[in-house]
């Protein structure tokens, strides 16, 4: 049984949802604020298993309601819900620890769905969500490398970003859309600007400066 806790502040979309999930007994709605502040609260007190969270609160913001909730308990799951799925609060939500949204207005399958993927530890994003959250998290692992290797370009940082992830020149030829000639050089240089015999050692060295996480 997942518990969830229901936080908007639309009385007529809450009515909305709980008559979307009448009848799924897998489901149990264990509490509903209708602020950001008390979502909070409410979570703290009931400890729901999935927090179905309005991005758009009157108080704080539904970020900032996520970011709160999962610094207090990491292990709750949450879902947004948004009249916008290019809304950048989207892309937001989804750094602040959120697993994916559902737009206000989808159907009942398409909420239960997206309920119960989250709830069994998925993620639920369009892939333009996904892309730029792929930008977002390479940026930071090639602003890490960067203070870490000085002597790398931001692409060798990337490359060897993905040589730590376990990607094997081919795969990181697709993903960063270059030639694989153009990969095993970067791959060389990294080698050979760090001083290292092979990939495992180049492994080793940038899992120990947070790559490839």
């Amino acid at each position: 049984m997942t518990r969830l806790l229901l936080v908007d502040d639309h009385p007529l979309f809450l009515d909305g949802v709980r008559a979307a999930l009448t009848g799924a007994t897998d489901l149990e709605i264990v509490g509903e604020a209708h602020d950001g502040g008390s979502g909070v609260a409410l979570a703290a007190e009931l400890a729901p298993d999935l927090v179905l969270m309005d991005l758009n609160l009157p108080d704080i913001t539904g970020v900032d309601a996520t970011g709160r909730i999962l610094a207090a308990a990491p292990e709750t799951r949450v879902l947004m819900m948004t009249m916008s799925a290019d809304d950048d609060a989207v892309v937001a939500a989804m750094r602040a620890g959120a697993r994916g949204y559902v737009v206000k207005g989808a159907g009942r399958e398409d909420l239960l769905h997206a309920i119960r993927t989250v709830a069994s530890g998925g993620a639920v994003f369009s892939p333009t969500v996904a892309d730029r959250l792929g930008r977002f998290f390479t940026g930071m692992a090639t602003g890490a490398g960067r203070e870490a290797f000085p002597q790398l370009t931001s692409r060798e940082v990337e490359v060897l970003d993905l040589v730590a992830r376990g990607l094997d020149n081919r795969r990181i030829a697709r993903q960063l859309h270059l030639s694989d000639k153009t990969v095993r050089n970067h791959v060389s240089n990294v080698l050979t600007k760090l001083g290292v015999e092979d990939r495992s050692e180049a492994v080793a060295r940038a899992r120990a400066a947070g790559l490839g996480d």
